[in-house]
């Protein structure tokens, strides 16, 4: 007895959906979107002098960013925090063996005494790595 391997109806039409390549789709989707979701980084609006020259090149470094707006007030990282929290914060990084870099952003229209107000701060916790951002015109 011999086999046929020919469809009888050709014109019939499919009453499925192939979903391989939908899920397919979609995990590549999400894929892509949890590796730029990181990359996306919010931060407060600041207003940065410039810089003359090309910044160096990021290497593997911790950052701990400290922004100063243009009203004055202080930031760790994103969150709003008054001279004596912000003094809390160094002290705590200075207690580590391998502190991070210090990122202090200030506001361009500032005046010069708000930003060497926090950089004797972070001098009295015996920190030494400063990082004072710039933008490159």
């Amino acid at each position: 007895m011999a086999r046929r391997f020919h469809r009888r109806d050709r014109l019939n039409a499919l009453s499925e959906i192939n979903m391989t390549p939908l899920i397919d789709l979609a995990f590549t989707l999400l894929i892509i979107f949890m590796i730029t979701a990181p990359l996306l980084e919010q931060t407060i609006a600041i207003n940065l002098p410039q810089e003359a020259v090309k910044p160096q090149d990021a290497q593997e470094i911790r950052y701990q960013t400290i922004s100063i707006d243009k009203k004055g007030e202080y930031y760790w990282g994103s969150d709003l925090v008054d001279t004596t929290q912000l003094r809390t914060h160094l002290q705590h990084i200075a207690e580590e063996s391998d502190p991070p870099v210090i990122n202090l952003r200030a506001e361009r229209s500032l005046p010069y005494q708000s930003v060497v107000t926090v950089v004797d701060m972070i001098k009295q916790e015996n920190l030494s790595k400063i990082s004072l951002d710039t933008q490159v015109p």
